[in-house]
């Protein structure tokens, strides 16, 4: 039994539905975002829309007992609070950590749509850039 078919059993199939649905497409639209940041007039646009995307997935996912998933949008959540003070755009150490953070999430959107069980995280996630430079 794979993580959709875990869903479906313990919680109402509405609930399931609307979450899948809007995952993809947050899913979908965290790339652009990403780049954005590193566009000094799309910066502070993008990173509230991505701290927002981060902070829904974070708590549809703990309310959904995707634990592993709720625990990376709660860290990146949290670097993206950090960025939220910073006025200047990310530089590519940044980029480059945040559009691998999107591929973790868009494999778990593929795991849930083959009813897999949720990919391990990349541990090398969890190595922050310098955000300051």
């Amino acid at each position: 039994m794979g993580v959709r078919s875990d869903l479906d059993a313990n919680f109402d199939f509405e609930i399931v539905d609307e979450f899948l649905d809007h995952y993809s497409m947050m899913v979908e639209s965290m790339e652009i975002m990403i780049i954005d940041l590193s566009k000094a007039n799309m910066y502070e646009r993008s990173v509230n829309e991505l701290f927002r995307v981060f902070h829904n997935i974070k708590s549809a996912s703990a309310y959904l007992k995707l634990t592993p998933m709720s625990k990376l949008a709660s860290f990146v959540e949290d670097e993206l609070e950090a960025l939220r003070n910073v006025s200047h755009p990310i530089n590519e150490e940044t980029t480059n950590w945040l559009l691998q953070v999107s591929d973790m999430f868009a494999t778990w959107q593929e795991d849930l749509k083959m009813d897999n069980t949720l990919s391990k995280i990349n541990f090398s996630l969890f190595n922050i850039p310098d955000l300051d430079k």
